[in-house]
């Protein structure tokens, strides 16, 4: 069973974050769109389960999905903070759990290999840590940077692409074995952003995001490595 919740929720990363452009995330509110996208999800779910004949479990991963983000787009009004992505990414999931105990007597032996499995999860990881955390992080932060008078300088997206940069060495680091050198990219980063610590309320923002990212990054690579040992 452990093998099909890690299946499913892999299934979500990927439809979520990786196959989910922002052109489609500013359209879910129109019901066309939402069922595209709730209809990715069933299919990456069906392609990844690999149970070809098992047609319930990406059905009810697609009607779960539909409900679930019709009833946040009702209850937000369309506004998604860091708060309503956690609680949206929750509820899915917890759907997921729920599809897995339903159709657990119709769920076959997983057939794929251990390396079709593995790269299942490495996919998902990169969807998650590189993508969807920094989908979380610009959201958490931009609360803040609304909160306080912020200044901000630099590339259009620059932040971005380093915290996407950031995540995936880290992810790399730890899926190799090698967590150590994760100390020597903090090290590095605290050497390029030193210029920054001369004003307190942007050392303090840089400072906050940077530990938000390497700690995303830290605990959802393990979490990847954890569920490659299933």
């Amino acid at each position: 069973m452990e093998k099909y919740i890690a299946i499913l929720f892999a299934a979500h990363f990927i439809a979520d974050f990786l196959l989910q452009p922002d052109s489609l995330v500013n359209k879910k509110s129109n019901p066309f769109y939402l069922i595209i996208h709730a209809a990715i999800h069933a299919l990456v779910s069906y392609i990844l389960l690999q149970n070809w004949t098992g047609w319930q479990v990406p059905l009810l991963v697609f009607v779960f999905h539909i409900v679930i983000d019709y009833i946040k787009q009702i209850k937000t009004g369309g506004i998604d903070s860091a708060k309503v992505m956690v609680a949206d990414q929750a509820a899915h999931l917890a759907s997921l759990l729920l599809i897995v105990l339903l159709a657990e007597f119709i769920l076959p032996d997983i057939a794929f290999t251990g390396f079709v499995y593995k790269v299942i999860i490495a996919l998902a990881s990169f969807s998650i840590i590189v993508l969807g955390s920094g989908h979380f992080i610009g959201r958490y932060m931009k609360e803040i940077f609304e909160d306080n008078d912020i200044p901000t300088e630099g590339l259009k997206n620059g932040g971005k692409l380093i915290g996407q940069l950031e995540r995936l060495l880290i992810l790399i680091l730890i899926l190799i074995g090698q967590p150590l050198g994760i100390g020597f990219l903090v090290a590095a980063k605290s050497i390029l952003r030193f210029e920054e610590s001369k004003d307190h309320l942007v050392a303090e923002y840089v400072i906050i995001g940077t530990l938000l990212s390497f700690t995303l990054a830290i605990a959802f690579s393990s979490l990847a490595v954890w569920a490659m040992n299933f």
